[in-house]
């Protein structure tokens, strides 16, 4: 037996990875995957530009049911720095986040008095009309209020927000 002897692992040594070891690290990158995947800024969707715009008519709709039940004008006011639309029937409120395009073409006078940021909704269902546009890229749509009227209804609109 004195030839050269083939060496053998001890019983002791490591030669890879334990299951500790890998588990512990897939830990640490799903750790840090949760803390900073958030971070990264979300863009909505087509189908939730389309919601804000069906969210905004309901709105719209809503208050002039309220302008017709009630026999008074109701103003649905826009607020474009705060990016919201407020109803002038009860405390609805939709919000319009940051990286979606949010704009409108409103009557500057409506029955002798001055709308301005408004949507004005009479008692006999006619409205002082306007358009709100919602939209992002090339996914945008028109919520329009007919002046005669009042009627409400959401377009998909082809080019670029103004």
């Amino acid at each position: 037996m004195s030839g050269p002897r083939a060496r053998r692992p001890e019983l002791g040594s490591s030669a890879g990875f334990t299951l500790i070891e890998i588990v512990c690290a897939l830990a640490i990158v799903a750790l840090v995957a949760a803390l900073i995947l958030p971070a990264f800024p979300t863009r909505a969707s087509r189908a939730r530009v389309e919601a804000y715009a069906i969210e905004t008519a309901s709105l719209l709709i809503a208050d002039r049911a309220a302008a017709i039940r009630r026999n008074v004008p109701v103003l649905t006011r826009l607020d474009r720095k705060a990016r919201a639309i407020a109803s002038g029937a009860d405390a609805s409120v939709v919000r319009i986040p940051g990286d979606v395009d949010f704009d409108a073409v409103l009557a500057e006078t409506c029955e002798g008095r001055r709308a301005g940021r408004a949507i004005v909704f009479l008692p006999n269902g006619m409205s002082c009309g306007g358009v709100i546009f919602i939209g992002r890229q090339n996914q945008a749509f028109e919520v329009r209020v007919n002046w005669l009227t009042g009627a409400v209804d959401v377009a998909p609109r082809s080019d670029n927000l103004p």
